[in-house]
């Protein structure tokens, strides 16, 4: 939904209302996953307590969460909230398993020059994470995704797109093909008949590779303005923080940077996520980019012409709070050397 309007006052007084007096259940949850009462965001919402509540709707009863969000003892939603916690680290294992598995299919049976779309079909993955892994593929991939597994007999799927791209329209120029589908213009699921599926795929395919424009095949990235490093204020976090809470149609603004040199040995951490430093005029910042280890072995120390494109957000260390730079993609300004922006997996 839109962060715009009712829906951004709606979410603004609902985190207020989570960061100043919780239910039990939500206290309990936010504890459990290791944040800061006071302090949580949207982000925060969507990436680490969404995820726990729905985990055990994935993976079993549904009715836990209900159970745990409805609770009103604080010893009660402690235990509850450790039970969402468990079935998240499952459902993540169970994720990182499918979605290891589906990279291989994907390299070893698909044409990645001139396959517009991915479809794939296991009948033992687990029907609660197909959804997840294929918006993981479309972030890698950037193809029209479906992926599908057998329950009951029956195929079953979930399909995720690219910006711009209605997998809705394209369901529906194959429903023929389909036992039923259902979603809207960048989600869907489906059935097929186990005897059909190479007829679907097949068809997905072709309705794909006509429907899929060329400038939809790359991915675009908005910028809202240029500035320097030394123009990351006390009081322009400030202002940014005005403007929440971001999501749809209300993102957090990007910022580009222009001749900024590398400081220090990058390092990958996590799984995948690059961090580094850069200075400016004499002004260091720490970064971090989100799945983008790719680029650790291209940054060069010396040289003052790297391109960022970035957020800005805050982080804490021993009680201290900083300015943090969320790199979303870097290239080197001179032609002759191979931008960092070219690079593929």
């Amino acid at each position: 939904m839109p962060l715009t309007d009712e829906n951004r006052v709606l979410v603004k007084l609902g985190l207020d209302q989570i960061n100043l007096n919780p239910r039990p259940g939500i206290r309990a949850l936010i504890e459990g996953s290791g944040l800061k009462l006071g302090q949580v965001n949207t982000g925060q919402v969507v990436f680490v307590l969404a995820p726990r509540i729905n985990a055990v709707g994935r993976l079993g009863a549904a009715s836990r969460a209900v159970e745990l969000l409805t609770c009103t003892e604080a010893a009660k939603a402690q235990e509850l909230a450790r039970v969402l916690e468990e079935e998240n680290l499952n459902r993540r294992k169970i994720d990182e398993e499918t979605f290891s598995q589906a990279q291989q299919l994907v390299e070893k049976y698909l044409d990645l020059e001139n396959d517009a779309a991915i479809v794939l079909h296991e009948e033992t993955w687990h029907a609660g994470v197909i959804g997840i892994v294929a918006s993981r593929l479309v972030e890698k991939y950037y193809r029209p995704t479906v992926m599908m597994t057998t329950v009951d007999g029956v195929i079953k799927g979930s399909a995720r797109s690219v910006a711009g791209f209605d997998i809705y329209q394209a369901l529906k120029r194959v429903e023929d093909k389909l036992i039923a589908f259902g979603g809207h213009k960048y989600a869907a699921g489906l059935a097929v008949e186990v005897d059909r599926l190479d007829e679907f795929r097949e068809a997905f395919h072709a309705v794909v590779k006509e429907l899929l424009t060329e400038d939809l095949r790359t991915p675009e990235l908005h910028i809202d303005t240029k500035i320097e490093l030394k123009e990351i204020t006390p009081k322009l976090i400030r202002i940014l923080k005005q403007f929440a809470p971001f999501g749809p149609q209300n993102m957090r603004p990007v910022f580009l940077s222009k001749e900024v040199e590398l400081v220090g040995s990058p390092r990958i951490v996590g799984k995948d996520h690059l961090r580094f430093k850069v200075r400016q005029d004499a002004i260091v910042l720490d970064t971090i980019g989100f799945n983008l280890g790719r680029f650790l072995p291209h940054l060069a120390h010396g040289r003052k012409d790297l391109e960022m494109v970035y957020s800005v957000e805050e982080s804490e260390w021993n009680g201290e709070t900083f300015p943090q730079l969320k790199v979303k993609d870097l290239k080197y300004t001179k032609q002759e050397n191979r931008q960092l922006a070219d690079v593929k997996d």
